[in-house]
């Protein structure tokens, strides 16, 4: 109700999120994208693995995939095979040297509101609070703010939450979501997000 259809269209296809990303300057992991599986095997091989496939729609970190060797490249393309076309899309995707935890930001209008850690307690790579990551308050700091602010207007958004990475070469934005959660955040960080859209929504129609 309040992002676009041209922020939703973007945030919602992780190719058209990306590619707005790199058009608009905003660091991001290495990415390449393929339509056959001999395609996306060169490359996989050309980021070098390990390395990530991830279909381009989805959330939570369904069918995402971390690919290790030509063996598993292999295995998990056969998969994407006979499931539905849209599964052939193979976004590719460097897997970043990071601690185990990536950063979830909040950004409302022109502010970015909170962020937190979201920490891995099982050991699986992905770190999303949907499959048990735990939620940890992160400081805003000026970099986060500035880079949450970019990547969301990049996408067009106004009400997103960023996701980021702490890699060797910097904060890496992987991805905006234009309809993201925050029932793990609040208490986390004592922010209230949900009276922050209110406000926000408010302030829109005093305009």
């Amino acid at each position: 109700m309040v992002n676009s259809f041209h922020s939703a269209l973007v945030c919602g296809n992780k190719l058209f999120g990306t590619l707005e990303l790199v058009r608009n300057g905003v660091p991001t992991p290495a990415t390449m994208l393929a339509f056959t599986e001999e395609s996306a095997i060169r490359a996989i091989e050309e980021i070098g693995y390990p390395s990530v496939i991830k279909p381009v729609v989805g959330s939570w970190g369904r069918l995402s995939a971390l690919i290790k060797d030509i063996d598993s490249a292999r295995a998990v393309l056969e998969d994407r095979e006979h499931m539905f076309p849209l599964y052939q899309v193979y976004y590719v995707q460097e897997f970043v040297k990071r601690p185990p935890r990536d950063i979830r930001t909040f950004v409302i209008g022109d502010r970015t509101v909170a962020a937190i850690y979201r920490v891995s307690e099982s050991g699986d790579w992905r770190t999303n609070t949907a499959r048990g990551g735990r939620a940890e308050r992160c400081a805003v700091t000026g970099e986060i703010e500035e880079l949450s602010l970019r990547a969301a207007k990049a996408v067009g958004g106004e009400v997103v939450g960023v996701d980021m990475m702490e890699s060797e070469r910097g904060l890496l934005v992987h991805e905006v979501n234009n309809t993201t959660e925050f029932k793990n955040t609040v208490p986390a960080t004592g922010v209230d997000i949900p009276g922050i859209i209110v406000d926000y929504l408010v302030s829109l129609t005093r305009r």
